[in-house]
């Protein structure tokens, strides 16, 4: 739907006032005696724009740009990298059909990011490289270079890449995004619409936006000019800090509104922390689903009305058997108020602060039942069904990368009994399938059970994808998988897109 723009005609007597007011205003503000209506009278300086030249001419040295090819046979069904947008739009970088033509077979999309690390470390977002079956990177010198995926998190749509030079290359430090205050001026830089080292500048919207995009939103909003190419990109402050990464906008028409959306610092270094040092990103879980808590339901309850509403808290509706919070004595109709002493303001907060939490280790959980305050202790478990996407697990540095279209899971008690998988069984679940994927091709199907690849056994999401990295590198040959599906162990042959099958 196109918008039309009206627009307003003025008065040709006013259009002269006011172009005389923007001449003279300087001077008229000072040109009274008595000094009334002058800018000292007022108590407020002067407005003064802010310079962004000496901050851009730092910090753009790290700011790249990133080409994603993809197999367009394989993306005629699928959206291909784009700044994600509201409502949906056209995929950026998908190449439609003209005339009845089928898409051509490669498809390239850009997309931006900033080198975090002197040795070739780059940030940017999943939705720019999930599908890529091969990647380079733009300096801001011109240099392409080759690049391999370290690891990716679609919830949260940030991913690790990494690129290999024969120097140091410039890098910039992720700042906190805890401070940051609507008003405050920000650059965004990037490579929208292909034109690389684009910067523009505004100022912070809103803080805390939840776009629909996952379970974790809590966007930054800004009015910064970005457009499709500026996903991944950086987000300044005037003092050089990145507070953000540019990954979505409002957008009926495709461009920007100026409303766009970035993932806050603070989350993107938990993310590239634990993807830099597992490949994948585990979060916590405690099993409990929750529901806002409105002043209806906490009079129905007999509740006491929350003093301060950031602290009111997230109503139990059900609590999982058998999961932690069913162990530590959690019951429906609890309010848990507090999280390891961080308040609970909704199920949205309450879900950001357990996914938080380390797997393995206690928390504290600060819960309101029956009008009472009370401290349950519960030890925190991986989150279920949390998949590690076999195709994030690293490309080769050559345009012959694999996609497999896997995406696998933990063999986690339900699903062995789900799967009637016998006991002692090792494993991982295949939780999806991409169509027309090589996964697909092979047979494989959503709810086998990979027990391994080619001689190796597999325990953990872990181990089978760095062995499918391992057989990604024996030049496209085809890798034998040992799978489980209803109760027969049998082998199935996948070769890499672009591999030869074995006869």
């Amino acid at each position: 739907m196109t918008t039309k723009v009206k627009k307003t005609l003025l008065p040709r007597t006013l259009l002269a006032v006011l172009l005389a007011s923007t001449m003279l205003g300087g001077y008229a503000l000072h040109a009274r005696a008595d000094g009334a209506g002058s800018v000292a009278d007022t108590g407020l300086a002067a407005p003064r724009m802010p310079d962004f030249a000496a901050l851009v001419k730092r910090v753009k040295p790290a700011v790249v740009s990133i080409t994603a090819k993809m197999d367009g046979a394989a993306m005629a069904e699928e959206e291909g990298p784009q700044m994600r947008q509201m409502p949906p739009g056209l995929p950026f970088g998908r190449m439609a059909p003209r005339g009845g033509q089928q898409p051509e077979r490669v498809v390239e999309a850009r997309g931006s990011g900033f080198i975090v690390s002197a040795d070739g470390v780059i940030v940017t977002n999943n939705h720019v490289v999930e599908h890529a079956t091969s990647l380079s990177v733009t300096l801001d010198d011109g240099t392409e270079l080759p690049a391999t995926i370290v690891g990716r998190d679609s919830r949260s749509d940030v991913a690790v890449i990494r690129v290999k030079a024969d120097h140091a290359l410039p890098a910039i430090d992720l700042g906190s995004s805890a401070d940051v205050e609507p008003g405050q001026w920000v650059v965004a830089m990037g490579n929208p619409f292909g034109l690389g080292g684009s910067v523009t500048a505004g100022i912070v919207s809103a803080r805390g936006r939840d776009i629909g995009a996952g379970p974790y939103d809590d966007f930054i909003q800004i009015d910064a000019p970005i457009n499709h190419g500026n996903s991944g990109g950086p987000l300044f402050t005037q003092d050089g800090h990145v507070i953000g990464i540019n990954t979505a906008i409002y957008s009926p028409s495709g461009g920007s509104v100026g409303i766009g959306f970035a993932i806050p610092s603070d989350t993107v270094r938990k993310v590239v922390a634990q993807i830099e040092k597992d490949g994948h990103v585990t979060r916590g879980y405690i099993g409990v689903s929750a529901q806002k808590l409105n002043g209806q339901i906490a009079a129905a309850m007999g509740l006491p009305k929350a003093a301060d509403p950031s602290e009111a808290g997230a109503l139990i509706a059900s609590v999982v058997s058998d999961g932690p919070a069913a162990k530590a004595g959690l019951q429906p109709g609890d309010v848990i108020t507090k999280v390891d002493g961080q308040s609970v303001r909704d199920p949205r907060g309450l879900g950001r602060a357990v996914a938080d939490l380390v797997p393995g280790q206690s928390a504290r959980l600060q819960v309101l039942r029956d009008g009472d305050s009370k401290e349950l202790t519960l030890k925190i478990a991986p989150q279920p069904g949390e998949t590690m996407q076999a195709s994030a697990a690293g490309a080769p540095e050559h345009d012959a990368t694999p996609r497999l279209g896997l995406s696998l899971a933990p063999l986690s008690p339900q699903a062995r009994a789900q799967l009637e998988v016998p006991a002692g069984t090792q494993g991982v679940v295949i939780a999806e399938v991409a169509p027309g994927s090589p996964a697909e091709r092979a047979g494989l199907q959503q709810g086998d059970v990979l027990l391994g690849v080619g001689q190796q056994t597999i325990g953990s999401p872990e181990e089978a994808v760095k062995a499918l990295r391992a057989a990604a590198g024996r030049g496209g040959k085809a890798v034998a998988l040992r799978i489980l599906r209803d109760g027969q162990a049998v082998f199935v042959a996948l070769a890499p897109r672009g591999g030869t099958e074995a006869g």
